[in-house]
């Protein structure tokens, strides 16, 4: 399947479940059974900033980052469905920010080296060009600017617990490798009554495409949150995988 078909399958899938996810992973958090940015403070003050948000959704982060005194906010999301909830939620709350509706892969009608912050939280991993889609941010950040994003850890597509036929595993708490680790390529996922597409890339794949595109990484983030790493007791299956493997990952890099 081309890029093209594969961001349009995509694109679909959000104009017609964007409601459902109204509000879910959004600053604070930045992900599913993760620290959330009043443990981690990557972003320190933003008062006065300007920023700009990958895959915005629903704005429930431009509206975290405008209540915590940033004053020029931009976002972009591949769905008019999201960008329509967006625009909604932050007229109600008193705020604004520029929200354009295109593909992060392409080039944005976005002013070049102007932005503090650029961010996105469990977005950046739907690009079709990864390398390309790191270029255009760091052309879009000012010297220093500071590049902050959240998604699926690798791990947590590769590791799940044994099949119903090893029962004796999964009684004992196994976790079992259900995918290499170094397969990339793009698969289908049923979610709801439709499917997304996606591919589970390296850690060192977002390492290194950052490092090409002229970032240093000021900070990894890979880990679970306190709240199931303390958990104990008869849980719940997921939060058993937190405790052992992180299911989200964050980066903090910086523009040289």
């Amino acid at each position: 399947m081309h890029n093209e078909e594969i961001i349009e399958v995509n694109k679909n899938y959000w104009n017609e479940h964007a409601d459902l996810w109204f509000g879910t992973t959004a600053l604070p958090e930045y992900g599913v059974r993760f620290p959330t940015e009043d443990d981690l403070h990557l972003f320190g003050d933003v008062s006065g900033k300007s920023m700009l948000e990958i895959c915005c959704g629903s704005g429930h982060s431009l509206l975290y980052n405008a209540n915590k005194g940033a004053t020029d906010l931009w976002g972009i999301d591949l769905s008019r469905k999201q960008l329509d909830n967006a625009a909604k939620l932050l007229a109600e709350n008193g705020c604004t920010a520029k929200l354009i509706c295109a593909k992060m892969e392409e080039v944005l009608d976005v002013p070049k080296a102007y932005f503090d912050y650029v961010y996105s939280i469990y977005g950046i991993g739907w690009t079709t060009d990864l390398q390309g889609t790191f270029d255009k941010i760091a052309s879009y950040l000012k010297k220093d600017g500071i590049f902050i994003f959240s998604w699926h850890h690798t791990l947590n597509y590769c590791i799940g617990w044994s099949c119903e036929e090893r029962k004796d595993i999964f009684d004992e708490g196994k976790l079992v490798m259900t995918k290499s680790y170094f397969d990339e390529s793009y698969f289908s996922m049923p979610v709801d009554d439709s499917e997304i597409i996606l591919c589970n890339r390296k850690i060192s794949t977002y390492i290194n495409a950052l490092a090409k595109a002229g970032f240093v990484i000021e900070q990894l983030a890979e880990e679970s949150d306190q709240a199931s790493l303390n958990a104990e007791g008869d849980l719940d299956p997921k939060t058993r995988k937190a405790k052992m493997l992180p299911i989200s990952f964050c980066i903090k890099a910086r523009k040289l």
